[in-house]
């Protein structure tokens, strides 16, 4: 006689669904490690501490690209330092550098600029402050958002003030025959590249405080403000120490 094949009552739950028995159980993967929560399977590279880090290392890379392009300055300010010139008179090789005192406003600026790179770090770290994020996640105000725009605001306010005591330093320093043309000397010639370029950069900065400023009233994911606040401090950082490093090649290079 025939053996009669009967299903078992597990494979019966598993198949039919719709008369009764259990769904369907979609077997999640386990393979030894893990936090085993739903929105490590669900969403492994979505959270937020990976949306910050991603940002964080695109942020990296540029910055990365643009302490070449000063460095690669640099080499060209001392390699132009060694170069000579055939004198008509005497025929013999001659230096044609002649240094170039800096004005004394650029040390304010510098003070300035250190008293900014401060006040975006606490900007930085209150928006990531425990207590206060735990406070918006519960719908209790928005505190973080509160102890941070005040350091922005006061960061914004001492970048205009860095532009403008490096537009006063150009001046100055047209004004003592140095300006920025044809005739301008080796000397004076680098030293605007260097600091034009550089303040070209803060701008741009400047223009990411704007939109950071701007962003923190609109967006309402926390997540999303750290992420603005965190990239644009790390940027300002970035051309702070730049800045110093290019004032002292400036001052002591020469």
């Amino acid at each position: 006689m025939p053996s009669i094949f009967t299903p078992s009552p597990v494979e019966t739950e598993r198949k039919s669904p719709g008369i009764g028995g259990k769904p369907p159980v979609d077997r999640r993967p386990t393979g030894g490690g893990g936090g085993g929560g739903d929105d490590d399977w669900r969403n492994a590279h979505r959270g937020p501490r990976e949306q910050l880090n991603r940002v964080r290392a695109f942020v990296f890379c540029a910055l990365a690209g643009d302490m070449m392009f000063f460095i690669a300055l640099v080499v060209l300010f001392y390699a132009r330092q060694a170069g000579t010139h055939l004198d008509p008179q005497t025929m013999r090789q001659v230096g044609d550098w002649h240094p170039i005192l800096m004005p004394p406003i650029l040390f304010l600026n510098s003070a300035i600029l250190m008293v900014s790179i401060l006040t975006m770090e606490l900007a930085r770290q209150h928006i990531f402050q425990e207590i206060d994020v735990l406070e918006e996640w519960l719908g209790l105000g928005r505190p973080a958002l509160r102890r941070t725009l005040p350091w922005l605001a006061a960061t914004l306010v001492l970048g205009l003030l860095f532009l403008a005591g490096q537009a006063i330093a150009w001046k100055q320093l047209t004004a003592e025959g140095f300006a920025f043309d044809r005739w301008s000397t080796p000397a004076s010639y680098f030293f605007y590249l260097i600091t034009g370029l550089h303040a070209l950069h803060l701008a741009l900065g400047i223009l990411a405080l704007v939109g950071c400023l701007f962003l923190l009233h609109h967006l309402k994911s926390v997540n999303r403000r750290q992420i603005a606040v965190d990239a644009t401090a790390w940027f300002w950082h970035a051309m702070g120490f730049a800045w110093f490093f290019l004032f002292a090649v400036l001052t002591f290079g020469q």
